[in-house]
């Protein structure tokens, strides 16, 4: 009889969830579609879901073919019902390069550009510049100090300490502070007795922006000497040394929802501004240990105000004794495509109103 019982209760579970997702197919679907040049996963998905982060609910991967996850253009993507449950199947040649989950475009040059390091003063640095010269050209030297055990013909990143990250801590907001070329925090408490958004609470790692590649060409005694290799951004002395990653970033992920996501999970920082709208990339305060992953889409979120109840109260001091919490405002989502220990970069997909530091991050679902 109990068996019978937990027989039942699955086919109920499955049943509702079968509904579930046939519920979040976009009334305006097709039934089939070729894929092209330029799209990318994220966009296809909302060609057939409301929520594009429930692709994986739906997609059916051809375990037949190499990579069965993958998307090419020329496939031929098509809904069927397989036991009353929606799936998309793929037929296609899958030659060609797959399409991206994002638009790489959009992402591309901020890829190769930034990445989080836990210690940036334990990492070689550049004590000197060939001539003194500032803007980086293609064959400068550049002296850097502690390369150990580098050979002639290593291949290395040049990069500034941009950020410190902080997670927060009580009613603290994650935030970032500038670090100086000796890697040591620039605090503006003097320009903002606040310090508001400055890194507090625990240390989440050390932006630096790569500005130039470069390849070993001689050590002398504790120097290394390094050749640029191209044209790129100035370095400067104190721009730190790191090994090049051949592939630093992997867009082949599908959108989905994380599992779970950390409370003190926010806006850690935005790319080139204080406000960010679609296709801006920001730094957020959770990452690979918090079980964040690339591909996961989050909502974002800006905190309720506590609002003075000045109809209840004529007094002032009363009205702000009694104040009334409003909801949190829904702002928009964000996708993760790259991902450290401690912090996270993603693309902000879709909004209504501009992302700022210290917004809330929560599950896409999330209706309040």
């Amino acid at each position: 009889m109990f068996k019978r019982l937990l027989a039942v209760s699955a086919a109920m579970l499955l049943t509702l969830a079968t509904a579930a997702i046939a519920d979040e197919l976009r009334g305006d679907h097709p039934t089939t579609y070729t894929v092209k040049k330029g799209d990318t996963l994220w966009d296809i998905a909302g060609r057939f879901l409301k929520k594009p982060w429930l692709w994986p609910e739906i997609w059916q991967a051809n375990p037949q073919v190499k990579n069965p996850h993958l998307i090419y253009p020329g496939d031929v993507l098509s809904l069927v019902y397989i036991d009353g449950e929606p799936v998309i199947q793929s037929e296609g040649p899958q030659i060609g390069e797959a399409i991206d989950t994002i638009p790489l475009s959009d992402i591309e040059p901020f890829l190769k550009q930034f990445t989080v390091v836990d210690d940036v003063k334990s990492l070689p640095y550049v004590v000197g510049l060939e001539e003194d010269r500032l803007y980086s050209t293609a064959g400068q030297l550049v002296y850097v100090r502690g390369l150990e055990g580098a050979q002639p013909g290593q291949v290395v990143d040049l990069a500034r300490p941009v950020y410190v990250f902080g997670g927060g801590k009580g009613k603290e907001q994650p935030g970032h502070s500038d670090l100086n070329f000796r890697g040591d925090r620039e605090h503006k408490h003097w320009t903002n007795p606040k310090g508001f958004g400055e890194a507090g609470g625990e240390f989440l790692g050390h932006e630096l922006q790569i500005h130039a590649t470069g390849e070993v060409t001689q050590i002398q005694g504790e120097v290394t000497v390094v050749v640029l290799r191209e044209e790129g951004r100035e370095i400067r002395v104190g721009d730190r040394v790191l090994p090049t990653e051949a592939q630093p970033y992997d867009l082949q992920f599908m959108p989905r929802a994380p599992d779970s996501i950390p409370e003190r999970a926010r806006i850690l920082a935005v790319a080139d501004g204080m406000e960010a709208g679609p296709k801006v990339v920001v730094a957020i305060s959770a990452g690979a240990r918090d079980g964040i992953r690339n591909g996961h889409v989050m909502s974002i979120w800006h905190d309720g105000a506590n609002r003075p109840d000045v109809v209840a109260h004529r007094n002032k001091l009363a009205a702000n004794a009694d104040k009334v919490a409003m909801p949190d405002d829904f702002l928009g989502r964000l996708m993760v495509f790259r991902t450290f220990d401690k912090v996270s970069y993603a693309l902000v997909m879709e909004g209504i109103r501009p992302v700022r530091q210290g917004d809330l991050l929560k599950h896409p679902d999330a209706t309040q």
